[in-house]
């Protein structure tokens, strides 16, 4: 069974940082998307950033909006990917989830909620002065 764990989220400053945690288990495969979401209250939630393990390649992707400011990234073991996101703005305060799915091409739509089917609990990030 596949779960999801994320952790990490917090209150920080404008400009600061933080390193959220998503502790996969039960994968039934190497080749997946595992991405990042947020939801703010009363919008949408929106794709952040997504890692692709596909035959051994590692592919990164991310939503304009926080490309030169968000890295995801995962354990050498595999199991837990890391969302490092610095220069934190009011703006970025969400839920924010782990999603994953599991592949067998490289998909257009990985940032797309519409495209996962196993979520994690989420962990809220909030950035205020």
């Amino acid at each position: 069974q596949v779960q999801l764990v994320e952790s990490g989220g917090g209150r920080v400053r404008p400009g600061g940082s933080l390193r959220l945690s998503c502790e996969a288990s039960g994968f039934p495969s190497e080749n997946y998307d595992i991405a990042w979401f947020r939801q703010a209250p009363g919008k949408e939630r929106e794709g952040v950033s997504c890692l692709t393990r596909l035959k051994r390649l590692t592919y990164t992707s991310y939503a304009d909006s926080v490309k030169g400011r968000f890295t995801i990234s995962r354990s050498n073991a595999g199991n837990t990917v890391y969302l490092q996101m610095n220069s934190l703005q009011p703006e970025d305060t969400a839920v924010y989830y782990c999603a994953v799915e599991f592949i067998n091409f490289l998909r257009r739509d990985r940032l797309q909620t519409r495209a996962y089917g196993n979520w994690g609990q989420g962990t809220q990030v909030t950035v205020s002065s």
